[in-house]
């Protein structure tokens, strides 16, 4: 049993040996016997042949023997040597090469191929000196060209709204004609590579620039989108974002107010371009309104047609659009009645006229025996009865008002207070002084307004 075990395995063990010489083949190329292959003399002549050819190969020697080819002599660098290496690894019939090449470090070979390489690029340069003028020509004739269409000024200012738009219009022509003079002298010089990397570089550092000055470009973009479409002119009173103030001028930054008490107020026009804007200007009509309260026991209706009548009858009061006079609400002790009527800014003064129809409407209402009481309030005293409002009442009428010190008369009769209503300009008249001194405004008096 023994031997036909020991039997069995010399038998695999045999058949196994020839299937594992073929799974593992050599990773090596095995070397065939060839004898039409390449003596040693003509693969040392035809590797001489080859470097001879290539001025950084010219010093390195060649020996062949037995197909195994040895290299020695200098090169200048390793790129050089291992070029070598490589052409007489592809030589047929070489079966190895030995790399015994060293570095030539010599100060004068390394100098004079300097010397030679700059010598070579000047008569380059010499030779393309006719190309370079043709180029700058062609460059110098494009940009001429959209310079001289970029002044005319009389044909963009008639193309575009405003003064700013056709200056915008104008650098953009000369920006567009310098482009393509650059691509024009570049194609005729062959280094269109070159603008291909001018054009990413300027790409990059426009994305950076445009992150850096985000705030100020936004500034510009609404300064162009505020003069094109004009939500205001100049010396219009508006309110933008609750500031309050009559338009001095419109910069390429900001927005400048001249406020009602006289002071510069600058907003940035991105804020304004995207803010609220109430303009009191644009339309001379505006309406004025203010409530009274008279004693809820009286009757409100008779009241409101005094009231309205009254208001009515002042010469700054427009007939049309019409009086308004209605019941606002029934308050804690009053009636409150609305008034409210319409005035044309260029002859009146709002707050003036307001002013003057409140006290026109009040005296009316008081002529007519209306009262307009002041506000009743039950007070209650801790450990003690409530005071009633009829006790107080009577001790009121029966308070000697003699020792009461009488109203100061006005200097001025009352007719002369009521007729003054006419337009307080003094604001206006500051804003005209500033726009005269200083330039640069953006906005046109005759230039089209948003509606």
């Amino acid at each position: 049993m023994i031997r036909f075990i020991l039997l069995l395995i010399g038998l695999s063990l045999c058949l196994a040996s020839p299937v594992r010489a073929q799974d593992d083949p050599g990773t090596e190329p095995r070397i065939e016997l060839n004898s039409e292959a390449p003596s040693d003399s003509v693969i040392a002549e035809r590797l001489s042949t080859i470097f001879d050819e290539i001025a950084t190969l010219s010093a390195v020697e060649i020996n062949v023997r037995a197909g195994v080819v040895t290299l020695s002599g200098t090169t200048q660098t390793l790129e050089a040597a291992d070029r070598a290496v490589a052409l007489a690894e592809r030589v047929d019939g070489v079966v190895a090469v030995e790399n015994q090449i060293t570095r030539d470090l010599s100060v004068s070979n390394r100098v004079s191929p300097a010397f030679e390489a700059v010598q070579t690029r000047l008569q380059d340069f010499v030779r393309y000196l006719p190309l370079f003028g043709l180029a700058l020509g062609v460059f110098a004739i494009i940009f001429a060209a959209g310079w001289l269409i970029s002044k005319f000024d009389a044909l963009w200012q008639r193309i575009t709204p405003n003064r700013f738009v056709s200056d915008l219009l104008s650098t953009s022509i000369q920006i567009v004609f310098f482009a393509i003079a650059l691509i024009a002298a570049l194609t005729l010089l062959d280094a269109t590579a070159f603008l291909g990397t001018l054009l990413g570089a300027a790409g990059v550092l426009g994305l950076a620039i445009g992150f850096a000055v985000k705030d100020t470009i936004e500034n510009y973009i609404a300064s162009i989108m505020l003069s094109v479409r004009q939500p205001f002119q100049p010396n219009d009173h508006v309110t933008i974002n609750d500031q309050e103030g009559r338009v001095i001028r419109l910069t390429s930054r900001a927005t400048v107010l001249m406020t009602l008490d006289g002071n510069h107020l600058r907003i940035p026009n991105s804020t304004v371009f995207k803010g609220i804007i109430l303009n009191y200007s644009r339309n001379p009509e505006r309406r004025f309104d203010f409530i009274l309260g008279i004693d809820p026991e009286q009757d409100a209706l008779s009241a409101l047609a005094t009231g309205k009548q009254a208001l009515e009858a002042l010469d700054f009061v427009l007939a049309d659009p019409k009086t308004v006079a209605v019941i606002e609400e029934i308050g804690e002790s009053t009636t409150n009645l609305f008034f409210a009527g319409w005035l044309d800014q260029r002859s009146s003064d709002f707050a003036k006229a307001r002013s003057v129809a409140i006290a026109s409407v009040k005296d009316a209402l008081e002529a007519a025996g209306f009262v307009l009481p002041d506000p009743s309030y039950r007070i209650s005293i801790k450990g003690a009865a409530a005071l009633q409002t009829e006790a107080i009442s009577a001790l009121i009428e029966q308070t000697d008002d003699s020792s009461m010190p009488a109203p100061p008369a006005s200097s001025l009769p009352s007719s002369d207070i009521a007729a003054d209503t006419a337009p307080d300009t003094s604001i206006e008249r500051r804003v005209e002084e500033e726009r005269r001194e200083h330039s640069g405004d953006l906005l046109s008096e005759q230039g089209p307004s948003e509606i």
